[in-house]
């Protein structure tokens, strides 16, 4: 579905104010939540991003996000920008390189035209990419990063998981609840997954673990209809016919963005914040996969209540400047 968007873009420099209440970085669920919010507590705010929605781009059909219905992932990207339009917030597309924080405590923005911008807060909400496998076929129908989103599309189905960690676990108990058969394909012979975990999916029935092996090309007309298999330790090949193929090996947070702003990150490079979405800088928020989010859950609904809990967090530092 082609992503129709509203006039509240910004194309013209003379359209452009230098300064703002608040600047969000990323233009996915997290961020456009967080704009909605800030509109609403009547903050100046722009929002910055390369695209509208994220990863709900690459979603052919989202079913579990409350009171909303099978829509895609473009869609509904839409009605999150068009909400947050209501409230008079501004959407830039173009890149962030760089954010400094100025003596007075206010924040400067650089964008990759040359842009500058001042802003009182500034929210971080790049989100994550994922990791791919990087084979041919990577990008035929039926391959998906999100089994709860996916999964009710494979119900009778013959489907794939690649991975060996918790997320490739979860994924594979959530499609067994409709798929026919699962199979889970592994790297190694041993899992990182938690061994309580392991041991519940090997009692599944409809679970089948394949190891020692990677899938080095996913095949079909369109649509998976099977992947090539390399056994890691041989090189022979085989082939294995699949309806659909989830793969989880995992997110990496886009937060190369505040590198040089000393703010904390966990190993895996997500950006530490307290309940309220703050970073141990003052004026610094983050919400959404970007996060070390409670319980490591990466849904729409948990980033889009993340962002309006940040504009709730920058609309009490403005009024007080009490962080």
């Amino acid at each position: 579905m082609e992503l129709k968007l509203s006039t509240n873009i910004i194309k013209d420099n003379k359209e452009l104010d230098k300064e703002w209440d608040t600047i969000i970085i990323g233009g996915g669920p997290a961020g456009y939540s967080a704009g909605l919010y800030c509109g609403r507590y009547k903050l100046k705010t722009l929002i910055i991003t390369k695209d509208i929605g994220g990863l709900l781009n690459e979603t052919d059909i989202i079913d579990d996000y409350p009171a909303v219905e099978n829509i895609t992932g473009p869609e509904l990207a839409r009605r999150f920008k068009s909400h947050a339009d209501k409230y008079n917030v501004s959407t830039l597309l173009e890149t962030v390189t760089r954010i400094e924080k100025k003596d007075d405590e206010n924040f400067i923005v650089y964008t990759s035209t040359g842009k500058e911008f001042i802003s009182k807060v500034v929210i971080i909400a790049t989100g994550s990419q994922r990791k791919r496998l990087g084979v041919p076929g990577e990008n035929l129908k039926g391959v998906s990063y999100c089994a709860e989103c996916d999964a009710p599309l494979f119900k009778d189905k013959i489907v794939g998981v690649i991975g060996g960690g918790n997320s490739a676990f979860h994924d594979a108990e959530v499609l067994a609840q409709h798929a026919k058969e699962v199979y889970i394909i592994h790297r190694r012979d041993e899992f990182k997954a938690d061994p309580v975990y392991i041991e519940e999916l090997k009692n599944n029935e409809k679970i089948k673990f394949i190891l020692n092996k990677v899938v080095s090309e996913i095949k079909g007309h369109e649509k998976v209809e099977e992947v090539t298999l390399q056994d890691t330790k041989t090189n022979e090949k085989t082939t294995l016919k699949l309806d659909g193929l989830f793969i989880a090996i995992g997110l990496t947070p886009l937060s190369e963005i505040v590198k040089d702003l000393n703010v904390n990150t966990d190993p895996a490079g997500h950006i530490i914040v307290n309940d309220c979405s703050k970073t141990n800088v003052k004026g610094l928020l983050a919400a959404g996969d970007v996060t070390n989010q409670i319980c490591n859950l990466r849904q729409i609904v948990t980033a889009a209540a993340q962002g309006t809990t940040a504009a709730l967090s920058a609309f009490l530092y403005i009024k007080t400047k009490k962080w």
